[in-house]
């Protein structure tokens, strides 16, 4: 039996996400940030296909992004809080992981595990970096939905989809406690 990491079971317990807005400077060097993508590609992954990837966005390709968004937006016809949303992410971002969620033809490993795997990543980059003393904020937001979208600022395949954009930086101040849910109402317990 593996030993108790009880400063690992401390850390999750006190584990939280901070608003994307709150993270700014300074952010993790390339070093840092190449340690953290490793902490994160050691997420579940049946078949070790490693169905995802990542994009690491800087502040020029930020600009871009949101000037894209933008162009995205106006040519849906979006609402203007629809359209703010599309591009305020990138515009207030510093720093940006967008985690690729690329799965492989393997029949033996459904799509929605491979989907999962990618997800369990952007959860793992968010912990982290709170863990290396940096703070984290795992967002999407409706572009990283649409198919032209994707396809013209991050180049994806068609069998490609952002499963978060995780948002990296140092907290500008500490965030309240959230309630958490209640284990007893949302767990069953069954034995036979």
């Amino acid at each position: 039996m593996p030993p108790i990491n009880e400063a690992a079971l401390a850390f999750l317990g006190t584990r939280h996400s901070y608003p994307a807005r709150m993270l700014g400077l300074p952010l993790p060097d390339d070093t840092q940030l190449s340690a953290l993508l490793t902490l994160a590609a050691r997420s579940p992954d049946h078949g070790k296909l490693v169905p995802w990837r990542f994009i690491v966005l800087k502040k020029l390709a930020l600009s871009r992004l949101s000037g894209l968004a933008k162009i995205h937006a106006d040519t849906l016809g979006v609402d203007e809080g629809k359209r703010a949303k599309a591009h305020g992410q990138f515009d207030y971002g510093n720093l940006i992981v967008a985690v690729i969620s690329s799965p492989k033809e393997i029949e033996r490993v459904p799509l929605a595990e491979q989907v999962l795997s990618a997800g369990a990543v952007c959860a793992a980059l968010v912990n982290a970096a709170q863990a290396a003393g940096f703070g984290g904020c795992w967002l999407s937001g409706w572009p990283s939905h649409e198919r032209i979208f994707i396809q013209n600022a991050f180049g994806l395949g068609k069998h490609e989809t952002v499963a978060g954009l995780v948002h990296l930086g140092t907290p500008s101040q500490t965030v309240p406690e959230t309630a958490r849910p209640n284990i007893e109402t949302i767990t069953e317990w069954t034995e036979s």
